[in-house]
């Protein structure tokens, strides 16, 4: 296909003439052209042909002969003269030449004039020349530049000369602000921006009263860093000199996305001016902060959990904006940049969800602000915006913020990306970038504002890149001459950005260099009064358990650990979400494997006996659904199962229709309320998983998955496990009841497809943070799954899931397990009718699918003096269930068996709490022995008959065979 590129290099000079005359014939009459010459003008693509249509808008089409100006008209006839001649053909293909080569000039600015934008307040990058910006590349000179030429509205006007072209163009698209839009391929988007940015209306933009307003911003935002930097000499805050900008950009974001009916906004940002924006933005006291500059408090004790360093911290509070109130909330984050982008995603679509803004989500916005580096060098990035369209995940739209501080730690942008900008990963969603003069506190509040009614619109991501810099090193204390001296000698020499702004309104008059100054007095004494009031300052309560989480409670370590909550359910109730799951309605085309499977259930519900683990996973998320619990399954393929065993979304065979069972357990006139979702994700881990995890902080009565498609998948979301799911609570304050299902079992499919590394959870476990489990039966996953909501408190739940015994014929559970009077079960002891107990020789105690293996194998063998107890839950450490289970044999050698090599899995976590369990009974055995794989580096063999020898090995040595 022939594009502009091709088009671009043959409008030039005699090219473009022989071109132009060309194409005008051929529009008029097809055939009266050379066949080569028209079978490239019938192949010019969208972006070639929106040289001559789409640049001039939609509503432009060809006019007279040529169809690019119209010809001119022959003079009126002198006064008692004959009538004037009409213009000659020479006349009429130079009109036309000079419209299609304006237009393309025109469009060389749309797409390209950001290349010689102003951006870089310390001037050290330059933007070179861009030829295709030159009149001169489109075949005008001098003598031209004055000549009125026809362009139809474009720009605003009619006619213009190739002068007035550059004004606009340049002023537009070459100064403060540079914007990249003409990759987004939605025409109404396109000329949406247009029509905002053309003719530069930031340059009168604001009032004398919005300039104030921006001052004060500004005031505010270096105000606290430099009394910062002035009281805490030598603490780290990561500030936000250089970049104060971000400030009345965000501030803008905010009033902007209230004033279009927003009620809540939540925002998610790495340390670099974090501190600012608590305090400046979401409004936390500054007495506070300075406090916590000391060490929260006098006494430890004033603290819950064990806290984070202060430019971690999050905060929320509600604030009065355009006369209506808004809840803004900051969220904590880790040191690992941007990993708290999905989280604040996800959460947002949670609170959309609970407000039922399903349609438009724009009731809830999200802002992410990022650093140039990270939001270049971290995928994390790609992955929150690849899922931004997306059914299962999308909000309406981010609003990204970028404090381009031109460097990262020491690391400038030749080494930090390949791409020209920062934010060129943008581009793949299609979504608009702004990078304006961070210098320019005026062009970068219309930027925000503009952005933020675009996403409003559009319901899209969109990036404003605030070209800034970084006044001092990584952290206060850096010394950033040692590598980058050219620029800090630079940034030596600047002003600060509040100083040229109030130098600025003093000189056009709109703020006195007097009040300017009496406004940054007056901050400082609010400063000051604030530091000293820190000095006697005690933190209120803690606020976490309010707003949706009231109600729920705090764990105390040390609390009962095996409690038993109220999880079952009446059987009729079971019988109600069994039938429903076998049910599909009249004339739906189902696939005649699971038609068979669909039976099965049904037997099983009618009988009681035989249900299995999709089964029972199915009664939990029914039930909970009846009780009035949304129930919000995600992860790669989750709808099926990978291991086809869910079907949670039913097919039909001829027209693609889904029908989900769990959505209509009561249909009629009083259908649920609650419902079941479960999203296919893009094939992402590190993004989803946080996106889910975001998603059960903001409801904790609503039940949220997440599937890894088979178990060590979910190593590629380390991070979220590490920083977020394991210690969030104890850092930060703040509860989650997110389930991981994570498929583990050694079936010979090799090292990958093994292990879910369950000894990294065990590892991550203390303080009750989270509950492990690897279950046995699906009547104790259903306990588990209910007891998620029915605690009164939240936990994160990771799940050793089973591939094997999905269909193992031994791993089943009755109707009744899951009815009136049963529960979790912490440890399941021996449940075979085996020799008396004092008889029995050895107690093997084990987690999971190794348990059937051993089972199946004592029996076929006639074993009666071996006992097998499953650990269901290993993190709480069951230890009271366990003493119960192990205490009737005072006899019996006492070993932990799993598939894992020993290095791996439960072994290392178990082996002393065991011993100390074993040390208060009164038996014989005082230490467990290990029977497994010896220590490995590979989780797994990749060959399957060394894979069955070892485990026919571990099966025997357990049972003493």
């Amino acid at each position: 296909m022939a594009g502009v590129d091709i088009l671009a290099s043959a409008m030039t000079g005699a090219n473009a003439a022989f071109l132009a005359d060309t194409y005008a014939r051929w529009v008029e009459r097809p055939k009266s052209v050379d066949p080569s010459f028209a079978e490239l003008f019938e192949a010019l693509n969208d972006d070639a042909r929106a040289v001559l249509t789409d640049a001039m808008g939609a509503s432009w089409a060809p006019r007279r002969r040529g169809g690019f100006a119209p010809e001119p008209e022959a003079p009126p006839p002198a006064k008692g003269g004959k009538p004037a001649a009409a213009p000659d053909p020479e006349t009429i293909r130079r009109a036309q030449l000079d419209s299609i080569r304006a237009l393309m000039l025109i469009r060389s600015y749309r797409v390209r004039g950001h290349l010689e934008a102003q951006l870089d307040p310390l001037g050290l990058q330059q933007p070179k020349p861009h030829q295709e910006l030159s009149p001169t590349f489109w075949g005008f000179t001098e003598a031209d530049l004055d000549r009125p030429i026809f362009i139809n509205g474009v720009l605003g006007l009619d006619t213009a000369t190739v002068r007035q072209i550059l004004e606009v163009c340049r002023a537009t698209y070459c100064g403060p602000i540079g914007v990249e839009f003409m990759h987004i391929q939605d025409p109404e988007q396109k000329s949406w921006i247009q029509q905002r940015m053309e003719g530069a209306p930031w340059v009168n933009a604001f009032d004398a009263a919005g300039k104030r307003a921006i001052l004060e911003e500004l005031t505010e935002a270096e105000g606290f860093e430099a009394f910062c930097a002035k009281k805490y000499v030598s603490t780290k805050r990561f500030g936000l000199e250089g970049g104060e900008s971000t400030i009345p950009a965000l501030q803008a974001v905010i009033e902007t996305a209230a004033k279009a009916g927003a009620n809540e906004i939540a925002i998610g940002m790495a340390h670099r001016g974090r501190l600012n924006v608590l305090v400046n933005v979401v409004k936390k006291a500054y007495t506070q902060v300075f406090s916590e500059f000391k060490g929260v408090g006098a006494n430890p004790d004033d603290v819950q959990g064990s806290g984070d360093v202060k430019y971690h911290l999050g905060t929320s509070t509600d604030i009065e904006v355009a006369g209506r109130s808004i809840h803004l909330s900051l969220q904590p984050n880790p040191s690992h940049l941007e990993a708290v982008d999905p989280v604040v995603i996800g959460k947002v679509r949670a609170r959309q969800d609970m407000a039922g803004d399903t349609k438009g989500r724009h009731s809830v916005m999200a802002v992410l602000l990022h650093g140039d580096a990270a939001f270049a060098g971290q995928g994390l990035v790609y992955e929150t915006m690849a899922m931004s369209q997306l059914i299962g995940y999308r909000t309406g739209g981010t609003v990204h913020l970028v404090t381009n501080n031109q460097i990262g730690f020491t690391t400038v942008p030749v080494h930090a990306y390949s791409g020209l900008y920062c934010t060129d990963i943008a581009k793949s969603v299609q979504a608009p970038i702004w990078h304006v003069n961070g210098d320019n506190p005026e062009a970068v509040v219309f930027v925000s504002r503009l952005a933020t009614e675009f996403r409003q619109i559009f319901s899209t991501d969109v990036v404003v890149d605030i070209v800034c810099y970084r006044r001092h090193g990584h952290n206060e204390s850096d010394e950033p001459a040692f590598t980058q001296p050219i620029m800090y000698g630079r940034i030596k020499e600047m002003k600060t950005t509040r100083t040229l702004y109030a130098e600025r309104l003093a000189a056009e008059g709109s703020v006195p260099a007097e009040e300017a100054q009496a406004m940054l007095d007056a901050f400082n004494q609010q400063l000051e009064a604030a530091h000293q009031a820190a000095q006697s300052f005690k933190p209120n309560k803690a606020d976490w358990l309010e707003g949706h989480w009231s109600g729920l409670q705090a764990v105390a370590v040390g609390a009962e650990t095996e409690a038993l909550h109220a999880t079952a359910v009446p059987l009729e109730t079971l019988r109600e979400v069994g039938g429903a799951l076998a049910r599909v309605p009249d004339g739906f085309n189902l696939n005649p494997k699971i038609a068979r499977q669909l039976e099965a259930k049904k037997q099983a519900i009618e009988s009681g006996e035989g249900i299995d683990w999709a089964t029972g996973e199915a009664l939990g998320f029914g039930t909970l659904l009846l009780e009035g619990h949304r129930v919000r399954l995600s992860g790669e393929d989750v709808q099926r199962g990978t291991f086809s065993h869910r079907h949670a979304v039913l097919i039909d065979q001829q027209n693609q229709a889904e029908y989900v069972p769990l959505n209509n357990i009561r249909p009629g006139d009083a259908p649920q309320q609650a419902r079941f979702e479960a999203f296919n994700s893009l094939l992402s881990e590190f993004g989803v998983l946080g996106f889910d995890y975001g998603y059960s902080l903001a409801d904790p009565h609503t039940l949220v998955l997440w599937e890894a498609q088979f178990g060590d998948f979910a190593n590629g979301a380390q991070v979220i496990i590490d920083q977020f799911i394991a210690s969030a609570e104890t850092k930060w304050l703040r509860m989650s009841g997110l389930v991981l299902l994570l498929p583990h079992g050694y079936e010979g499919q090799g090292p990958e497809h093994s292990s879910a590394r369950l000894e990294r959870y065990l590892q991550l476990c203390a303080e009750r943070n989270m509950r492990v489990c690897n279950f046995t039966t699906p009547a104790n996953y259903f306990h588990a799954l209910r007891r998620q909501l029915k605690a009164n408190y939240r936990k994160p739940l990771v799940v050793m899931t089973p591939k094997s015994l999905l269909r193992h014929k031994l791993a089943v559970s009755s109707l009744a397990d899951f009815g009136p009077g049963s529960a979790f079960r912490y440890v399941i002891p021996e449940i075979d009718a085996i020799a008396p107990e004092e008889q029995v020789k050895r107690v093997v105690l084990c987690t999971g699918k190794v348990y059937y293996d051993l089972l199946q194998e004592r029996r076929e063998r006639g074993t009666t003096d071996v006992a097998i107890i499953r650990l269901e839950q290993l993190h709480p450490f069951p230890a009271n269930s366990l003493k119960t289970a192990l205490a009737p044999y005072k006899k019996a050698e006492v070993l932990w068996c799993q598939e894992e090599p020993e290095n791996m899995g439960a072994w290392t976590y178990l082996d002393r709490r065991i011993e100390r369990v074993l040390k208060e009974l009164d038996i014989a055995a005082k230490r467990p022995e290990y029977v497994g794989r010896r220590e490995a580096a590979s989780p797994a063999t990749g060959l399957a008959k060394v894979h069955q020898q070892e485990q026919e090995t571990l099966v025997r040595q357990a049972l003493g065979l």
